[in-house]
């Protein structure tokens, strides 16, 4: 681990959390992930080697705990880690307020699904089981098709027909749906867009956004 050689704490923190990718991992232990590949589901683009490396060193640095049950692996914030939160929090807030702008780079339909599985808000979907899917029309055809299945509690996205009956197909822009999920964009926008259309009847075209909701951060006031 490189130094800065400075007592500032600021200093030493940042000796443990300013590597590539780092803070990315805590957010997602902070998130709920803690088996090796539901945290690469949240960085989808980092590779499996760097993110064991950056485990190891997270693990040597008291911030992780790794953790051997019912022959599995999986990783824990240890109390040090949990106190990154509001760090976390705190940066998610600065990026929505002062980093507006999205390049084409970093729309992802793999981490935007990831991220909705784990924050739809379930109890505003019906009982039963209930599928929307959604059809990307700016994302190259084999990335652009994905079915978000919802059974009670259990949330499960894929990119292949899971086989049920479609409560809602919505048709819009990766662009257009991660602005939405990140608050950039009201629901009413979206929805009003001529790139947009819903194919959907009854309680599934009324209640769609709020089955969906918004990210954890959609609320910071922007300036």
């Amino acid at each position: 681990m490189s130094t800065y050689g400075q007592f500032c704490p600021v200093a030493k923190a940042m000796e443990v959390l300013d590597e590539r990718w780092t803070l990315l991992i805590v957010r997602e232990l902070l998130s709920g992930s803690s088996r090796f590949n539901e945290i690469r589901r949240g960085v989808p683009r980092m590779s499996p080697a760097l993110l064991a490396k950056r485990l190891r060193t997270l693990e040597r640095a008291g911030v992780v705990e790794r953790r051997e049950e019912l022959g599995a692996v999986g990783y824990r914030l240890t109390t040090s880690g949990l106190e990154l939160s509001e760090v976390v929090e705190a940066l998610g807030r600065w990026g929505l307020r002062w980093i507006g702008e999205l390049g084409v780079s970093d729309l992802d339909p793999h981490l935007l699904m990831w991220d909705m599985r784990r924050t739809v808000p379930v109890s505003a979907w019906p009982r039963e089981r209930t599928v929307v899917a959604f059809d990307f029309t700016d994302v190259e055809p084999r990335q652009a098709r994905w079915w978000m299945c919802v059974n009670g509690s259990d949330v499960d996205v894929c990119d292949s027909d899971p086989g049920h009956e479609i409560a809602a197909w919505l048709r819009t822009t990766l662009r257009g749906l991660t602005e939405v999920w990140r608050g950039d964009r009201l629901w009413t926008d979206l929805l009003a867009d001529p790139a947009t259309s819903l194919d959907a009847t009854g309680r599934a075209r009324r209640e769609l956004p709020a089955w969906l909701g918004r990210s954890a951060l959609a609320a910071v006031p922007r300036p």
